[in-house]
């Protein structure tokens, strides 16, 4: 049978019922043959992990931008976590602060004194760990957080 990709495959159809082969068929010579259909889902695959990767670029340009901007510290940690939680820690702030001073009731005052808290939190594991957090709840989870999570005050990170 001739496939869409125009490469010629036998296939053997002796398992499914006679009524149901010409269909199959035509179905089949309607789509890539497989060598080519796994090398379009791999093409795909690579094409997605580079957006992906290019997407996390701009996160993190983005994120270490706005970091020094606004005077964040350096995140402690496994090495392999500092760039996601930079990346959640913006993420999270930026949450925080479009739902409580611009579309809530929070003045400059407020956001200023959730900021001097945020500063204080610098193991990158627990802004990882807040990332699918509301915006709302950051001043909460602010507060719970545990003198591991601040500073370099625990030597076994």
């Amino acid at each position: 049978m001739e496939h869409a990709c125009s490469h010629r495959v036998d296939h053997d159809l002796s398992n499914r019922p006679a009524d149901k082969r010409a269909g199959f068929a035509r179905w089949l010579a309607s789509k890539d043959c497989t060598d080519c259909w796994k090398a379009a889902r791999d093409a795909d695959s690579e094409s997605k992990e580079k957006w992906l990767a290019e997407k996390r670029a701009e996160e993190q340009e983005a994120a270490a931008a706005w970091a020094k901007q606004f005077d964040m510290p350096q995140l402690e940690g496994p090495a392999k976590a500092l760039d996601w939680g930079e990346r959640s820690r913006h993420q999270l702030m930026m949450a925080a602060h479009t739902a409580l001073v611009v579309e809530g009731s929070w003045d400059e005052a407020d956001w200023a004194e959730l900021e001097e808290k945020a500063r204080s939190i610098t193991r990158a594991g627990w802004w990882i760990d807040q990332r699918d957090s509301e915006g709302t709840d950051l001043l909460e989870l602010l507060d719970a957080a545990t003198e591991a999570d601040r500073g370099t005050e625990n030597p076994f990170r």
